[in-house]
């Protein structure tokens, strides 16, 4: 009885701690983006929005993809900002929509792009 008492009371602590642990788990921001100079575009983002997370002390790694086959997306970029945890996300989320410099950058990126997508996915374990 004791033991049957001890397995249900372990069953419903792990059941309740999975939330907590899935915000350790990376989480990816990706954006989609059409553009009608991608390589003007992802060298602007790659320049300047590294130095921006730099300066910020951003734990994201930024990373882009740029589709090549036929298609509907042929030609679309994919930034990707990828954190250590959904946690990691919402700290430097505080941090850049702060910086009025970063927010300047950003803006003056509508210029030059569309944004067709933007979506948040957690690494599944």
């Amino acid at each position: 009885m004791k033991s049957k008492l001890m397995l249900v009371a372990v069953t419903i602590l792990l059941s309740m701690s999975a939330p907590l642990l899935a915000q350790d788990a990376p989480v990816m921001r990706v954006i989609v983006v059409q553009t009608d100079n991608p390589s003007a575009y992802i060298k602007e983002v790659l320049e300047t929005g590294r130095a921006h997370m730099k300066r910020l002390e951003s734990t994201g790694n930024l990373r882009i993809w740029k589709a090549k086959y036929a298609g509907s997306n042929a030609g679309s970029v994919i930034v990707a900002i990828e954190f250590p945890s959904l946690t990691a996300l919402a700290e430097d989320d505080k941090k850049t929509a702060a910086d009025p410099a970063l927010g300047a950058w950003v803006r003056s990126l509508d210029k030059m792009r569309k944004i067709v997508s933007d979506s948040l996915y957690s690494e599944s374990r």
